[in-house]
């Protein structure tokens, strides 16, 4: 096993039913109901279900015509990307808060690599949980997670005891792992593969591992190797990161409308509070302050003020959020409140909004 480098640690993080979760978390009343996110017309498909939905056999990429035969009672919403991401950049500043080796897949699922890990702890599995327990805290969203040697058996590991779990495969538990694992578990053998496969007779992994590489090769092409390799354990692919920060902020979601403008400066306090640790934190400053009101009907609105000095602190930033919120009347009662700093004096880093934990009193 020396060729695994089992010494590393790697977790991947996966949302669950992201997008669909993502319009039950914003529409309380779509909670625990079947839905279906991508548009309900005869043409369309089915882009994600939410585990209601999946229940009744909807899958994503299914047509909307045969969703709704499975499910009649199937409700079907539309995408908002712009919410994905913001909440995205929410959950990746956690991971940031662990491991700046983060390798994001897409917007709902990405690999952190935690051998050295920012915490100093050397369990994988409780870093794991802890960060699934605060994304869970700052979004109101679940997560699910796999940690192993590598990349391979993580995301496979991940998708385990989903929805809100995880699964740890030791390094004394690898070979036995994947000797077990039917081949169609196997990341990147889709069903055509797996046919081919299973006409072969192979159906789990210790099948594979009695195939030579020659063999291998022989039936898949290039692909052979990597099968070849997997099963062994060996995929030696690290996590590959990349970002570049150019702002920092903290937000709040409140699922109770606001109104008044003097609650909103106790709440803005709160959130200056996080955003000033974060800023000293990591060591930045900032010239131009924004705050960002996104209103009951779900329009935006920025307001921003940059002045000729850094600043860091709340006592130097906040009297400009005050300012900022009293510089214009409000359209309407407010879901969400944030504050960003820009003009930084770093450029190596991403925009990110950082939600505060919400008491159970705010649902």
């Amino acid at each position: 096993m020396s060729e695994n480098k089992q010494n590393r640690k790697i977790i991947h993080v996966d949302m669950d039913a992201y997008y669909a979760s993502v319009a039950q978390l914003d529409n309380p009343e779509l909670r625990g109901k079947p839905i279906a996110v991508g548009g309900g017309g005869d043409r369309g498909v089915v882009s994600a279900a939410s585990y209601e939905a999946r229940k009744f056999g909807v899958k994503s990429a299914m047509s909307n015509v045969l969703a709704k035969q499975k499910c009649p009672h199937l409700i079907f919403v539309n995408s908002d990307f712009a919410r994905y991401k913001e909440l995205t950049s929410i959950i990746r500043e956690i991971f940031y808060d662990y491991t700046d080796l983060v390798e994001p897949l897409s917007l709902d699922e990405a690999y952190l690599d935690v051998t050295e890990n920012k915490k100093a702890n050397p369990s994988a599995n409780d870093i794991a949980r802890e960060i699934r327990q605060r994304i869970y805290e700052e979004t109101g969203l679940r997560a699910s997670a796999g940690i192993s040697i590598n990349k391979f058996i993580a995301k496979v590991a991940s998708d385990i005891n989903k929805p809100n779990g995880q699964k740890t495969v030791h390094p004394d538990e690898v070979i036995q792992f994947l000797e077990e694992l039917p081949v169609n578990k196997f990341y990147g053998v889709g069903k055509v593969t797996a046919a081919k496969m299973y006409n072969l007779g192979i159906f789990v992994g210790n099948d594979l591992k009695k195939k030579s590489l020659e063999e291998l090769t022989k039936l898949f092409g290039k692909s052979g190797a990597h099968y070849y390799n997997i099963v062994r354990g060996i995929h030696n692919s690290p996590v590959k990161p990349n970002r570049i920060r150019k702002s920092l902020a903290a937000e709040r979601t409140f699922f109770e409308n606001i109104s008044s403008e003097i609650f909103m400066l106790e709440k803005l306090e709160k959130i200056a509070d996080e955003l000033e640790r974060r800023m000293i934190k990591s060591d930045t400053k900032g010239k131009t302050i924004t705050l960002k009101i996104k209103y009951s009907d779900f329009t935006q609105q920025t307001r921003s003020k940059t002045k000729p000095y850094f600043m860091q602190t709340k006592k130097e930033f906040f009297p400009v959020v005050r300012e900022l919120l009293f510089q214009d009347k409000l359209l309407n009662s407010v879901r969400l409140l944030g504050l960003s700093f820009g003009n930084l004096n770093t450029i190596k880093k991403e925009p990110v909004w950082i939600q505060l934990k919400l008491n159970f009193e705010d649902y």
